[in-house]
């Protein structure tokens, strides 16, 4: 149990990706914070982890509201004491035609995905700036953020952000012995991609799942990510097996994306 003792924020940990992450975390020993903008999610993802034995609180916040972001470390940070892990996973999708994108759309996508994900991070670098005992910062980016996207241009652009952020944090962090790495997943089986698919069946007037096929039979690997397969990399990424490493975008893609 490589994370035995330590304490764990994951934000949006109320399904997806963001669940299988707490549910791996707990599997390695870490107590946990869980956040999302949807109590009843994480209330039944954290009666699941507490069932095994975890502690866990949880918190509803809008990340969009950077000072949501930064009240959530300090009261996570009020709970347990300590601040070893943050997890910074929340963020928003949907696919739009960036000639159709209004400044309404572009703002809530960045509200999220890059501006509630850099105060989150801030606040987190801060307290364990001061606890002095160093720590792990793992942001979910994702390869469109390496790539363009006809379909996914504002949420394509947050992703870059998310990349730039970690590369930032990770230079200024290290003298205090905070890794702060990125995960890039692909195509993962969440509804998320679910989302992605039925719009763009829809335009295409095709049957829904098409897309979803399509994009799956491009995996070297065969068949598309889980959660679970994101929840490996970020644990490692969170542990002392990683102390080496910071500032990396791993990719978690089957072999779909190799930059």
């Amino acid at each position: 149990m490589r994370l035995r003792d330590r304490v764990a924020i994951v934000t949006g940990a109320g399904r997806g990706i963001g669940q299988g992450i707490a549910e791996r975390l707990a599997a390695e020993g870490a107590d946990l914070a869980l956040v999302d903008i949807d109590p009843a999610g994480i209330q039944a993802v954290a009666e699941g982890i507490r069932a095994r034995g975890t502690r866990v609180w949880t918190h509803r916040a809008d990340l969009g509201d950077p000072e949501q972001a930064q009240e959530l470390v300090r009261r996570a940070v009020a709970e347990f004491g300590r601040l070893d892990i943050l997890v910074n996973n929340a963020g928003r999708a949907g696919p739009k035609m960036m000639l159709e994108l209004t400044p309404a759309d572009w703002d809530a996508m960045f509200d999220v995905n890059a501006r509630g994900l850099f105060f989150c991070l801030q606040e987190a670098a801060r307290q364990m700036i001061a606890a002095g005992r160093g720590g792990k910062i793992v942001n979910i980016a994702s390869v469109a953020g390496k790539g363009g996207s006809e379909h996914h241009t504002h949420y394509a652009a947050t992703k870059a952000c998310v990349i730039s952020i970690t590369r930032s944090a990770a230079v200024t962090l290290a003298p205090h012995r905070i890794n702060v790495n990125a995960v890039c997943p692909g195509i993962i089986d969440t509804d998320m991609w679910a989302l992605i698919d039925r719009a763009r069946t829809s335009w295409a007037g095709e049957d829904t799942g098409a897309e979803f096929r399509r994009a799956v039979a491009r995996v070297p690997w065969g068949r598309a990510g889980t959660p679970q397969d994101v929840a490996a990399t970020v644990a490692f990424l969170a542990s002392d097996d990683a102390d080496y490493l910071t500032g990396q975008t791993v990719n978690v893609t089957g072999g779909s994306r190799m930059d």
